[in-house]
């Protein structure tokens, strides 16, 4: 598989502020790369340098080969899409907020979609589930649902790079499996490269191909799930007693919580 987006040791941050700094690693078509670390080792200063809304100090940072601040904002939307958090709530129907991804495509002057924009809007709604929902409002969409149509906009964009900020955050376990379900489907299907900012190891480690650890605006260790999640590095970053176990079914690593209680029994 070739990569889709590279980082050469690159540095990205706020001018007379927070930076990261030495992040090198590659993130290939057709696969999921997560971005995990605890809060403030620099995920999201990364995520904004890698979606340019951060400058970039120094070494590179490539997509498709090709430098990305060389890129005008017409390929920058062209080759990768951005799916936040938070879900712009337009007081406009599914299928309108979906046809916004297509903006990018748009010839000067041109007032109305083309029938190849309503076919790829059509499509992109179906495989995200949200075709049924075209005609209601996005704002009486529930949360998990917005993320469906946040997604489905953004593969309107027909993006080589899809880049998710915590697309699992304020979902019900139900959600956060639909949603990295679908994802995971999409990478496969598409062979888009994924790249996102994640906090739940265990979602971490059954859906990603390859993790980038972060600490202290610096990569801690980076590799498949089986190298990256295991109790030292877990607890050298994120200051917590773990305990990791094979999944019995996947056998990708499992995460579990030691509460204070617990210590004090095994301390005992």
């Amino acid at each position: 598989m070739s990569i889709c987006l590279e980082l050469e040791n690159a540095q990205v941050g706020y001018t007379n502020g927070f930076t990261v700094s030495g992040i090198s690693f590659g993130a290939k078509f057709g696969t999921i790369t997560g971005i995990i670390g605890p809060n403030g080792s620099g995920k999201s200063t990364l995520f904004k340098g890698i979606c340019a809304d951060l400058p970039l100090q120094q070494g590179a940072i490539l997509l498709d080969n090709k430098h990305l601040e060389k890129l005008s904002l017409l390929e920058k939307a062209q080759k990768m899409a951005v799916v936040t958090q938070f879900t712009d709530k337009y007081a406009i129907s599914v299928e309108e907020y979906v046809m916004l991804g297509r903006t990018p495509y748009r010839k000067p002057f041109q007032m109305f979609e083309t029938a190849t924009d309503r076919h790829i809007v059509e499509h992109y709604m179906k495989l995200t589930d949200v075709f049924r929902l075209r005609h209601k409002q996005m704002l009486q969409l529930s949360g998990g649902e917005q993320q469906l149509a946040s997604i489905a906009r953004a593969l309107a964009q027909e993006p080589q790079l899809l880049l998710l900020d915590e697309p699992t955050a304020h979902l019900d376990i139900s959600h956060q499996v639909q949603i990295l379900d679908l994802v995971q489907h999409l990478s496969n299907k598409l062979n888009i490269a994924v790249l996102l900012i994640i906090h739940d190891l265990n979602l971490a480690s059954e859906y990603c191909d390859f993790l980038v650890m972060m600490n202290e605006g610096c990569v801690f260790v980076k590799g498949s799930p089986e190298e990256v999640l295991n109790y030292k590095n877990i607890e050298t970053v994120y200051k917590t007693l773990v305990v990791v176990e094979p999944n019995p079914l996947s056998k990708k690593p499992a995460v579990f919580l030691v509460s204070e209680k617990m210590k004090r029994q095994i301390d005992k």
